[in-house]
């Protein structure tokens, strides 16, 4: 699937200035959030381009690397194995929106979306959105790399059943606060001093319950613990952040409940190790085979596959399985497994172990070992070019 140019997703120049790039990440940005846009899923998908394109673009090093190789700059397959880095290792669209906003804790993210941390907006009836809550969840490589789906275990503040999160006692109805007379505002200091804020006893709403419920004390809301399934694509890293709608925090007075975001943290695998959507498996063969020849049952996740070694193997070779590795968790293909062989040199010989390898050396030719004799010349003509 071919990606659109970063410079036309974020409508810039390849001119464009640092303060260009972040104004027309932030008008964009906002358009295709997917908290304006929900249930939109190409808003949401435009949303993570922008992230994207703005997060290469505003790196001076990750620029001049795209404005020189394109697309393939943060692709690892395109750069060849061992080309570096575990792909092209993006963050997440949301970490880069709350930078470019002020962060978490405040600014414009705030006014326009409310805060993970408890920065919900609250209406003028007392309803208010349920804080967004976090999960950190540590899942098995192979859980990673082929999906899977978890049952979490969420201790939240939940809907009181008893009153239906009105914060209200049966037959109860809300009345004036009384310390604020029902402005929702309330004047502290002293003298020419003062200032106005909102009255604590009723959150700002003006109102309080002439009887509160007695489960939940007229808050609405009590702390349960629940169950939440979570279906986990496969692909997954670490770091992978993963947003279940509606399983965060309840909310106040008919307001409605906030979003749950699962972290995801992988465990590294014994055998293999993962290099974007590619795998890498060393596995030693004796030297035997190396030099003979032979067959070799390479591990995969989707079970042993057959390799053909040919003899005269080096240590080091590297075997590629095409599609054997990891499915790209955003539909763009599969990776590949790329098995390394590592000869092993016997050890522990006994003495007629010992006299075989002798003989073997002495009948040994030139051309049996080409590699060290092309190197043992080159050494001797660059020391006669230096007498």
């Amino acid at each position: 699937m071919s990606k659109a140019d970063y410079y036309a997703v974020l409508g810039v120049n390849k001119g464009a200035t640092d303060d260009e790039l972040k104004k027309a990440y932030r008008k964009l940005a906002v358009k295709y959030h997917p908290d304006k846009n929900p249930g939109d899923k190409t808003a949401e998908e435009k949303f993570k381009e922008l992230g994207e394109a703005y997060e290469v673009l505003s790196d001076p090093q990750k620029r001049a690397a795209y404005d020189q190789y394109g697309h393939a700059a943060f692709d690892a397959r395109k750069r060849g194995f061992g080309g570096g880095g575990g792909g092209a290792g993006f963050h997440d669209p949301f970490d880069i929106f709350s930078q470019v906003f002020g962060g978490a804790g405040g600014g414009i993210f705030e006014e326009i979306f409310g805060s993970m941390r408890g920065g919900s907006r609250r209406s003028s009836n007392g309803a208010q959105r349920g804080n967004d809550m976090r999960y950190d969840l540590e899942i098995s490589f192979e859980e990673a790399a082929l999906g899977c789906e978890k049952e979490l275990s969420i201790r939240k503040e939940a809907t009181c059943s008893q009153c239906n999160g009105t914060g209200l006692a049966a037959g109860s109805s809300m009345k004036n606060c009384p310390d604020c007379g029902g402005h929702g505002q309330i004047k502290v200091g002293s003298g020419w001093i003062s200032m106005v804020q909102t009255c604590p006893k009723c959150d700002g709403t003006g109102k309080v319950p002439e009887r509160p419920c007695a489960s939940c004390r007229g808050s609405g809301r009590v702390t349960q613990t629940v169950s939440v399934k979570i279906k986990i694509p496969a692909g997954v890293d670490t770091g992978t952040r993963l947003r279940s709608s509606g399983n965060g925090e309840s909310g106040v007075r008919g307001g409605p409940a906030g979003d749950l975001y699962v972290f995801l943290h992988v465990k590294a695998h014994e055998i293999f190790e993962r290099d974007g959507d590619d795998l890498i498996c060393e596995i030693p063969i004796p030297f035997v085979t190396a030099a003979l020849g032979g067959e070799l049952q390479a591990p995969t996740l989707q079970g042993n596959k057959r390799i053909v070694i040919p003899e005269g193997t080096q240590s080091g070779t590297v075997f590629r399985l095409r599609g054997m590795g990891v499915k790209n968790v955003h539909g763009r293909g599969t990776g590949d497994m790329h098995v390394r062989v590592i000869v092993e040199v016997p050890r522990r010989l006994d003495s007629t172990q010992k006299e075989k390898l002798k003989e073997f050396a002495g009948v040994c030719k030139q051309d049996v070992n080409p590699m060290s004799q092309g190197f043992f010349e080159r050494i001797k003509n660059w020391m006669s070019g230096n007498e």
